[in-house]
């Protein structure tokens, strides 16, 4: 039997944290001991009232939640989620659909496919591409990286697949000096070594220097898989993708483009010129909960060559006999029951519509800007990058010692206080706070009082 004073309680309680959310304070530090205190304890003997236990979660998790949801979390480039996106994803519960397979979930299959059609569009990719919705950035990268090691093996006579990484022609990757972590992560898991990339030299905001590719480029006799980044973690800044593309085409890779967050400038028409050549590139990943503003747990793989795509992904059993005409999500993913991620996407993307997105993400690299313009008004502070997109990394002056110390004393100190929650980072040896944008509830307002708690912070700790 449905309990529909239960579900009510639970809509409530969601929808009042969410009116919390622009005054909350964002990220106050908290001791685990009190969380394990009044969330812990043995496992009841009996079960307790479900009202009971939904009243309770709400209170007792409540010191422990991250207003990361809200307009002044400028942490680890993540968005808010919009209403429609989060609407989607409480029916998406009430569904409880496994978008493994056509036969289980038709509307899941198709409502992926739709989203699918429209990302495409929007990204201005190859309208061939195959689009894989899984659980984030990690596992898109992963999953572009083992169609690229399969293609790059298929074309030397090796079945990966069948037959394994033991005794098959070895696989040069190809990355930037700044890589993200993600990509690291993501060869490990698919055996081609964390350690065994071979690394291009950067510019000074973190760009893959292409004019030092083709040399790096000789040393690779035989399957070749070159990374490219569309949006530096710590600078925004783009790789050359039109030449690191041409470049690896003609040297016969693969080249895999990982746009955790700066694929979606292509949405916009001021700032996709710093997308110029992605399209040529034969894998992408991306995150929707991102710069889309969708719910955790749903991040984009798109492969140029879905052949590829479908030979690393594909799982084959007598039981999964499906109306072999329909698309299966889970030929395109790691798993094969999930949850049913394209209706937040789906949605998310149908509620903005193609200006809404490009609005959503012109404005949010306007707030960087603004908030740039608001910090370097202090002749204590650095701007350390060319605020190309949504990150802004900043540097405190103390009036003597460290400036690498004070600055990560600022940090904890903007965390104390709670009015906008930044993370920390090291950038080419300099200890750096790192300013992310992709909220799309964030305003003028958020970004002037945040400015103003920082100068305030640092203005104390230098006194």
């Amino acid at each position: 039997m449905i309990d529909r004073d239960l579900l009510a309680l639970a809509a409530d309680l969601a929808a009042r944290y969410l009116e919390t959310l622009p005054a909350r304070p964002v990220g106050k530090p908290v001791e685990a001991a009190s969380l394990r205190a009044t969330l812990g304890g043995p496992l009841p003997d009996d079960g307790v009232d479900p009202r009971m236990v939904i009243r309770e979660l709400a209170r007792d998790a409540d010191p422990g939640l991250v207003a990361s949801a809200g307009p002044c979390y400028f942490g680890f480039v993540i968005g808010g989620s919009l209403p429609a996106a989060l609407a989607a994803e409480w029916l998406t519960a009430a569904w409880d659909q496994d978008a493994g397979n056509y036969v289980s979930a038709p509307a899941a299959a198709v409502v992926e496919e739709v989203a699918a059609s429209w990302i495409l569009d929007l990204l201005d990719l190859p309208r061939e591409a195959s689009v894989g919705f899984v659980t984030g950035a990690t596992m898109a990268n992963f999953t572009g990286l083992a169609a690229a090691r399969h293609e790059v093996l298929a074309r030397a006579g090796w079945d990966v697949e069948a037959q394994g990484l033991i005794g098959a022609p070895p696989v040069h990757v190809v990355v930037g000096e700044e890589a993200h972590v993600t990509i690291f992560a993501a060869l490990g898991m698919l055996g081609l070594g964390r350690e065994r990339v071979r690394r291009v030299p950067i510019d000074g905001q973190g760009r893959m220097r292409a004019d030092a590719l083709p040399r790096v480029l000789a040393e690779c006799q035989g399957p070749t898989i070159v990374c490219a980044q569309a949006g530096n973690v710590n600078t925004g800044a783009f790789d050359p993708l039109a030449d690191v593309a041409a470049l690896t085409r003609s040297h016969g890779g693969w080249l895999h483009v990982d746009g955790a967050f700066g694929l979606w400038a292509a949405a916009s028409p001021a700032l996709r010129h710093h997308l110029v050549g992605a399209a040529a590139a034969d894998s992408w990943a991306t995150d929707a909960h991102k710069w889309l503003n969708v719910p955790y747990d749903s991040g984009l793989v798109i492969v140029a060559h879905p052949q590829a795509h479908r030979a690393a992904m594909r799982g084959v059993a007598s039981y999964l006999m499906g109306a072999a005409v329909e698309r299966d999500p889970f030929d395109w993913v790691p798993e094969f029951s999930r949850r049913a991620r394209g209706f937040a996407v789906y949605a998310a993307l149908r509620s903005l519509g193609r200006r809404g997105v490009a609005e959503l993400v012109e404005r949010c690299c306007r707030l960087a800007r603004r908030m740039a313009d608001a910090l370097r008004r202090s002749a204590e502070v650095e701007i350390l990058n060319e605020v190309v997109l949504n990150q802004v990394l900043v540097r405190f002056r103390p009036s003597r010692g460290d400036p690498g110390a004070f600055t990560r004393a600022v940090i904890a100190g903007v965390q104390r206080d709670g009015t906008a929650w930044c993370g920390g980072t090291t950038w080419q040896g300099k200890e750096a706070m790192r300013i992310s944008f992709s909220n799309w509830s964030t305003s003028d307002e958020d970004v002037d009082r945040s400015a103003e708690a920082m100068l305030r912070t640092a203005a104390a700790l230098r006194a």
